[in-house]
């Protein structure tokens, strides 16, 4: 099971987002809802999903009102149906009302990334190959949505620049090379730290290997390109497939026998999902997802 981060890692978003949501107050729901009345509510899914993200939405309604609660009825990472519950609430309708929008807009963004990684994850079931995410994420988000890569069965790369070293073609080019590039490299970095290198070629995949590189990333390869550079070096690297890659072809791309696919798509494209809240008792002022 994967675990939710530790809430210092995101909190400062959820008190941003209620921060321009909320901002002085809300101008609607004190004319219809008396101060002080309580009232249940539920969470449900409207379409098919991966659920993540019920922490982090139970961190919006209490940063907002301690007292409400928040019953999560479903685990991180399980499959839910069209007209699922999520997680039911009570306490005070108005600082349910209130918190609505930013707890669903958390979790439309972290279940749509979990859901999107799972559909990619079921594609290449069997051939032995990892989905992975890039950096390219939304910004201030990396944690969350590493997290629900995570969630949805997917694996993740470093999270920054500082934990992982990978020689992009800006840095090779710089360098005079791949050889150059990662003799450089290999000479200078940490001993926790592999060497990956961003290669297009089947001659700078074995150049890569030779200079001392332990980890290719295939930028860009068309999938017999893919066969013969892991044919000649697949069991000495690991070898990570990236550029180009859609549920059309991934399957494809896991056939060559590459140990990973990286997807910028899992954090930069995922389709949201849509997740609604209705108030169940104590009264409604109209039920529905909020606007």
């Amino acid at each position: 099971m994967v675990t939710v981060p530790p809430a210092r890692s995101w909190q400062q978003l959820v008190r941003l987002a209620l921060a321009e949501d909320v901002g002085p107050g809300d101008a609607t729901t004190p004319l219809v809802v008396e101060a002080g009345r309580q009232g249940e509510a539920r969470i449900e899914a409207r379409e098919d999903l991966v659920a993540c993200g019920i922490p982090v939405a139970r961190c919006v309604f209490q940063t907002l009102e301690p007292a409400l609660e928040l019953r999560s009825q479903v685990q991180e990472g399980s499959t839910v149906r069209a007209g699922d519950l999520l997680a039911e609430l009570s306490g005070e309708l108005r600082a349910i009302l209130c918190a609505e929008r930013s707890a669903l807009n958390f979790l439309y963004r972290l279940c749509g990334v979990a859901t999107w990684t799972r559909r990619f994850v079921d594609a290449v079931a069997g051939t032995g190959a990892r989905i992975v995410d890039t950096r390219k994420t939304l910004p201030g988000w990396r944690v969350l949505d590493k997290y629900a890569v995570a969630v949805g069965g997917g694996g993740n790369h470093r999270v920054g620049l500082y934990d992982g070293i990978l020689l992009k073609d800006n840095h090779v080019a710089l360098a005079g090379g791949v050889t150059a590039a990662v003799k450089a490299a290999r000479a200078a970095a940490p001993a926790n730290l592999r060497v990956q290198v961003e290669v297009e070629s089947e001659l700078d995949a074995v150049a890569a290997i030779e200079a001392g590189a332990d980890f290719l990333l295939l930028d860009n390869c068309h999938p017999d390109q893919l066969r013969r550079i892991v044919a000649r070096v697949g069991d000495v690297a690991t070898l990570e497939a990236s550029g180009g890659v859609s549920l059309a072809n991934v399957r494809e791309v896991a056939e060559t026998g590459v140990h990973r696919i990286s997807i910028g798509s899992l954090t930069h494209s995922a389709p949201g999902v849509d997740i609604a809240l209705e108030i169940t008792a104590g009264g409604s002022p109209g039920g529905g997802a909020a606007r």
